[in-house]
């Protein structure tokens, strides 16, 4: 039998958080395959929230492939942090972000994860189910009264 060597398989989330590691550091950037898996969503839904929230904006290499630098994914866990973990709509997340501003919702993320090292920050958490759903309805019912003022 011929002697093969065997490979060793990398865990693709351990891959992942080495890649990002690097694009943090400034080593590098992350194309979209790359950030998409640092952060656990799909590569269409980084192309989605470009679309929702104007402050995402990659730059594209010359091949023209989207190229995410350390300051890109801080943006990103933001919002994925007000979408998927504190419950918001994209509708209330861009209220939230206008209201409260851009450095301080990322720099309160910051402070949270430094401060908090070895615990879980309120990111962490999952969100109080009374008070979340309760600002859900209402953005729901809000968005419902104004499509229905569109259709009269």
């Amino acid at each position: 039998m011929p002697n093969v060597r065997s490979r060793v398989v990398k865990s693709p989330r351990r891959l992942a958080s080495r890649v990002a590691d690097k694009a943090e550091n400034g080593e590098r950037s992350l194309k979209i395959g790359e950030a998409a898996r640092t952060l656990e969503v799909e590569a269409y839904v980084l192309r989605f929230w470009e679309t929702q929230f104007p402050f995402l904006r990659p730059r594209h290499a010359n091949s023209s492939h989207r190229m995410y630098e350390a300051k890109d994914l801080e943006l990103l866990r933001l919002v994925k942090r007000l979408l998927h973990v504190e419950g918001y709509t994209i509708a209330g997340a861009k209220k939230h972000i206008r209201e409260t501003g851009l450095e301080r919702l990322c720099g309160a993320g910051a402070k949270n994860a430094s401060s908090n090292a070895g615990h879980a920050s309120h990111s962490d958490r999952e969100p109080l189910p009374g008070k979340n759903a309760q600002r859900v309805i209402g953005e729901i019912r809000d968005d419902l009264k104004a499509l229905r003022k569109m259709l009269e």
